[in-house]
């Protein structure tokens, strides 16, 4: 290990959140023997129906182009990994940083930013759609498996987190106003959205940046969106890419890609770990509650890294985001979608009965369309299209 890296481990322990401190839980439970409440919360998240549909939910590439492709499971089980090793790596509570990671995209609608897209437009009068409020409606009410409470009844250092993970919600700089689901639940637990999140929390949303650029480099470069030479002109992944067909000539292309992109994850993570001990060392944080009354991010790249992930971002926008190929599913996707929407809005009975309730959705009504929502929102990609067909293709059976 690199000595100045060596250095650092365990240097965020002081500002770890406890298990044993946590702000308890809306209903209270007795904890358990085996486990703590964080334990708990990941656990809780991994059984819930919400998290076995993101295996079909789509993360670039629909689902059903192939095996080989990231799905929202697989991504969120890679940012998983990461923010857990560097928790571990640096002192904090391991099980709060994987319980965000695997449920930070759960509030995500099958047919990934494009169908979350369409379904911002249908919601648009009807006070929005937005998946990161959606993932805090689905662990708070839409979960229905246990017998004393809605949702998973997860600790407020896990809810916090998962609301804030990109920082805060009531913010002078924010463009984008706080979505109305959010605002409603806040009103009957604080979860302080007007301050930063634990480092935890912060760890799982830098965590994402690094899985998404690593795997959409490789999904992209496995689907054929762009090529080798397009990523060799890329500052930072081009000189790793070069430096691994120096030392191994002739690699076949598949392990080229394999071992530069893990160096790749090692040289970003490396970065995070030092620059976030530099912050910690210049604020002089001594606790979870410090971190969260900062007033700025304490986790993060350099100045440098942050730029070489811009520079990144824009290239996946450009080469793989808005491909061609991209662009045509993602525009069958905004159809199904608005179909199903305004179908369901006009007819509700058309639902399925146990979303239905006791014949309190009337059409074209605002509690109608979040019903429509939460329903659409909780869609495979592909019981998606094959609702669309039961619904519109009259030689398909309902």
């Amino acid at each position: 290990m690199n000595p100045s890296l060596r250095a650092l481990a365990g240097a965020m322990e002081p500002i770890a959140c406890d298990p044993a401190k946590t702000r308890g839980r809306l209903t209270p439970e007795s904890e358990a023997d085996t486990r703590s409440p964080f334990q708990r919360d990941r656990d809780r998240i991994i059984h819930s129906a919400a998290f076995r549909r993101l295996k079909s939910k789509t993360q670039v590439f629909v689902a059903s182009e192939g095996e080989n492709y990231r799905t929202r499971l697989t991504h969120s089980l890679e940012v998983a990994q990461i923010a857990r090793s560097l928790c571990r790596f640096l002192g904090l509570n391991e099980d709060l940083a994987e319980a965000l990671a695997l449920a930070h995209d759960l509030g995500h609608t099958c047919f990934g930013h494009a169908g979350e897209d369409a379904l911002k437009d249908c919601m648009a009068n009807f006070n929005g759609f937005d998946h990161n409020a959606q993932s805090l409606r689905i662990v708070t009410k839409l979960e229905q498996r246990y017998a004393a409470f809605d949702g998973l009844n997860l600790t407020w250092d896990c809810l916090e987190g998962l609301v804030k993970h990109n920082g805060p919600l009531f913010d002078e700089s924010r463009e984008k106003p706080v979505p109305l689901a959010i605002i409603e639940y806040n009103a009957g637990h604080d979860l302080e959205l007007g301050t930063w999140p634990s480092a935890e929390a912060q760890i799982a949303a830098v965590s994402d940046d690094i899985a998404y650029n690593s795997h959409d480099i490789d999904d992209g470069l496995r689907g054929g969106l762009f090529q080798l030479e397009d990523v060799l002109g890329l500052p930072l992944v081009g000189p790793i890419f070069r430096d691994v067909q120096q030392h191994f000539p002739g690699i076949e292309r598949g392990r080229l890609i394999n071992e530069s992109l893990r160096r790749f994850i090692t040289v970003m993570t490396s970065d995070v770990i030092n620059e976030s001990c530099r912050r910690l060392m210049a604020a002089r944080l001594n606790s979870a509650d410090e971190v969260r009354a900062l007033g700025r991010p304490l986790v993060g790249f350099s100045a440098e890294m942050a730029q070489h992930d811009k520079s990144l971002k824009e290239f996946l926008f450009a080469h793989m985001y808005r491909h061609t190929k991209i662009n045509r599913m993602t525009s069958k996707a905004r159809r199904v979608v608005k179909d199903l929407f305004t179908l369901l809005l006009a007819e509700p009975e058309l639902l399925p009965e146990d979303w239905r309730g006791t014949g309190e959705l009337k059409a074209g009504s605002t509690k109608t369309a979040r019903r429509v929502a939460d329903y659409i929102a909780g869609m495979t990609d592909r019981f998606a299209l094959d609702e669309h067909s039961r619904l519109f293709d009259p030689a398909v059976k309902p």
